[in-house]
């Protein structure tokens, strides 16, 4: 029988500031660096919604549905401001809804060096799903869908029973995506084109599929071949749908049985990994790739910089490890690695790439000389 699995990112970055050192050149502090403001409002008005969708994936899954929440360390800080929200998701995940465990801080770590600092923010987030939700989590899913060989080897020593990653072309090499492939810890790629007719399509009224329905996207997956169809999609982008109308929540609630009339079942990405055999793809040992290619992270120099920048501010922070701020320091340090930041330095609008990366380096600037004076 064939399977499905589903996943939803659940994560609001903490975007930089517009910053500029005539401000003053005072500690360094979330507030100084981040737009918290902006976040808050952001985060607030995704109460009444997340509610909304969260209630119809409960419908979705007393029909049978199986949803794995990946949600960020990020956005389980910003829940302090709103308790009702991680209620929300701790309701779906107490009526059954799987979680996923990834680098606290929705971080590049995993392609920094050394992976101290990856390894130390997979127990950061796994301590705090188990403290918040009750749950020790069997899958890993890197930020931006990261596949790097080293990290999946790390993950074999949390006895992680899955491991999902981006099924992009140079990865797949001609293969299908829709298997359980073999690698130090069982791995699914992401089947993009159907993660993002849900992500991105489902209610553009100027797309030839529009309207999405389940029952047409269940027949569309029972023309594939494969054993496992893995969707990644982003959670914020139902609330988009949502905004826009409610077809969403209709979809949601209907999938599991167009699926199963279909003879497909929705599955947990942990038990697709046990049931089916796993396939042999050599390229998963030797090549890397993200959401959309590692270009989107790497892809020029400016990130090239960003990313040198931050293992030579992760060096000078280790110095510190006794001084009275080091905690303090270590989680600014953390939020400076979201991925969001690396890709706001590949926008499309080349100008306000530059801009931004101009931007982040003032901050960076600024930290490290907070860290130098630190240090005296």
């Amino acid at each position: 029988m064939k399977a499905v699995c589903v996943c939803f990112e659940v994560h609001l970055p903490l975007p930089l500031r517009w910053y500029w050192p005539r401000e003053g050149y005072g500690a360094p502090a979330l507030e100084k660096y981040f737009e918290m403001e902006k976040t808050y409002n952001s985060f607030i008005r995704l109460k009444e919604d997340v509610s909304i969708l969260n209630n119809a994936l409960m419908d979705s899954m007393e029909a049978g549905g199986r949803y794995t929440l990946d949600i960020s360390g990020v956005f389980l800080e910003q829940c302090k401001w709103e308790p009702a929200i991680l209620d929300s998701f701790r309701q779906l995940v107490n009526r059954g809804a799987n979680l996923a465990a990834s680098p606290y801080y929705h971080s590049v770590c995993p392609l920094f060096p050394g992976l101290e600092e990856f390894k130390g923010q997979v127990s950061m987030h796994m301590d705090s799903l188990k403290e918040l939700f009750g749950i020790k989590p069997a899958v890993f899913i890197n930020p931006e869908l990261l596949l790097e060989q080293r990290t999946i080897e790390v993950c074999r020593d949390f006895s992680f029973k899955c491991f999902i990653s981006e099924g992009s072309h140079n990865i797949v090499n001609g293969c299908s995506p829709a298997y359980v492939y073999k690698n130090s810890v069982p791995t699914l790629l992401r089947q993009i084109d159907l993660s993002e007719d849900v992500e991105k399509r489902l209610s553009d009224r100027k797309w030839p599929g529009y309207p999405l329905i389940a029952e047409k996207f269940a027949s569309w997956i029972a023309a594939m071949e494969g054993d496992v169809i893995t969707l990644y999609i982003r959670y914020d982008s139902l609330h988009i749908h949502l905004q826009r109308d409610a077809e969403i929540v209709q979809f949601l609630k209907d999938l599991p049985g167009s699926l199963s009339v279909r003879g497909i079942e929705m599955v947990f990405p942990e038990d697709a990994a046990s049931r089916f055999r796993q396939e042999e793809l050599p390229s998963l040992h030797s090549k890397k790739t993200a959401r959309y290619g590692m270009h989107n992270l790497l892809g020029n120099h400016a990130q090239h910089l960003y990313m040198h920048e931050l293992q030579s501010i992760g060096e000078e922070l280790d110095k510190l490890k006794m001084h009275d701020d080091h905690t303090k320091l270590q989680t600014i340090y953390r939020y400076l690695q979201q991925s969001d930041i690396f890709l706001e330095m590949n926008a499309e609008s080349q100008r306000l790439g530059y801009e931004k990366a101009v931007n982040n380096f003032s901050i960076l600037s600024d930290m490290k000389r907070a860290l130098t004076e630190a240090g005296k």
